[in-house]
């Protein structure tokens, strides 16, 4: 099926913004990218300026697709808005096509546990050997690829068994995010009722879970435009760039976004 869409929407920026981590462009068929979405596999292809082919049904497209990709937000529109500030307007030029991904919940707390100090690289690398253990394999005529497991299967591995997935320290906070999924001490479905300061203290609650990892839970997961994650480059740019004051709380609720701009900013262009 070949779809339209107008707005900023730049697929390799998408696969490296940093936000998402299963995210790929297939080695064998450049051009092509892989995203996933629970048990949903969607590959997708620019295929000439504004036109897209994707392998999906259209009511996918409009039902889990749109959603995911944020297609409701103008960032174009975004973009336009900023005035008096050089860094995040360049910032913002230079990531224009990046979107805000609606990702699943669980995966998106285990993943942004795994991140603490590590690099993108070595993240996706444990997040696949993770998922190639523990989740459900699927079989595309692309490739053979496998679902992020379920708090009931990380349960029932062994902690050598996950702890062989590059995770070292993490492996018992991925443990207990799982069991406390598991046991419905925290109901990450019915965390979406809160608002942003409940939501992160509720999150703050898992093991592992500090103000970076429950930031970028609810930005990336819950959708939390209003928040902007800081980790090391983001404070760099704080302490280099603005004197110490953080930019991002001006911008309100796109504060997240801004955040996206400036982090891919940093890490692929300055």
């Amino acid at each position: 099926m070949i779809i339209t869409i107008k707005d900023d929407f730049d697929l390799k920026k998408i696969e490296y913004s940093g936000q998402c981590f299963r995210a790929k462009e297939l080695t064998d068929f450049p051009g092509l990218f892989r995203f996933i979405l629970d048990d949903k596999i969607l590959y997708i292809k620019k295929i000439e300026e504004n036109k897209f082919e994707v392998d999906c049904s259209e009511a996918d497209w409009t039902n889990i697709w749109t959603p995911f990709f944020d297609l409701g937000t103008n960032y174009s529109k975004i973009r336009k808005s900023i005035v008096d500030d050089p860094f995040m307007h360049n910032a913002s030029d230079f990531g224009a096509g990046i979107r805000l991904l609606a990702q699943p919940h669980f995966e998106t707390l285990i993943s942004f546990i795994i991140s603490q100090r590590k690099n993108i690289p070595a993240i996706k690398s444990s997040i696949e050997k993770l998922s190639e253990l523990l989740g459900q394999k699927y079989t595309t005529e692309y490739e053979e690829i496998y679902s992020f497991p379920t708090p009931e299967a990380v349960l029932n591995a062994s902690f050598d068994d996950i702890n062989r997935c590059g995770l070292g320290y993490r492996t018992g906070y991925i443990i207990d995010a799982a069991q406390k999924v598991a046991d419905k001490d925290i109901k990450l479905n019915e965390l979406e009722a809160l608002d942003d300061d409940e939501l992160i203290n509720q999150l703050k609650t898992i093991k592992g879970v500090g103000d970076k990892v429950a930031n970028c839970v609810a930005l990336f997961s819950y959708g939390r435009k209003s928040l902007a994650p800081v980790d090391v480059w983001i404070q760099r740019l704080i302490d280099n760039e603005y004197n110490g004051t953080n930019p991002f709380v001006k911008y309100g609720d796109i504060a997240g976004v801004m955040q996206q701009y400036a982090f891919y900013y940093m890490t692929h262009g300055k």
